[in-house]
């Protein structure tokens, strides 16, 4: 399922994406402060948001969950989905990966009992990767 940059704005004017982008100081490109969404993470939300429409999912958010992998060393994932099924995943929207990143996510995976899956945006869709 993919959907063009009209009909996202489309879905942002009517209040429907619970997550828009927001405006931030400067930052470096695709990083933005905790809590903002980065483009590929607002396209990303739009997409969950036509899912959860369509029933494949029950419920999503940005940010909501934190988890604590080591002595002052944490991990937050990109959203937390819960699918039809009941299934909770954490998913992490990545232009593209840099290494601390996917050594976090590994550690992340071998602790906890959700699936990860890993989001990379493409002309036609989504690439994934679970871990």
């Amino acid at each position: 399922m993919n959907i063009t940059d009209a009909e996202y704005q489309t879905l942002v004017r009517k209040g429907l994406v619970p997550f828009g982008p927001k405006a931030t100081t400067p930052r470096a490109k695709g990083v933005e402060k905790p809590g903002h969404m980065n483009k590929t993470e607002a396209a990303y939300a739009a997409e969950l948001e036509l899912r959860r429409r369509a029933g494949e999912i029950l419920w999503y958010q940005f940010e909501a969950i934190k988890l604590r992998l080591a002595d002052k060393t944490f991990y937050t994932p990109d959203f937390a989905v819960m699918l039809a099924s009941y299934e909770l995943q954490l998913h992490e929207v990545k232009g593209y990966w840099r290494d601390d990143a996917r050594v976090k996510i590994k550690v992340a995976a071998k602790q906890f009992p959700f699936f990860f899956v890993a989001v990379s945006k493409r002309r036609d869709g989504w690439d994934t990767e679970v871990f």
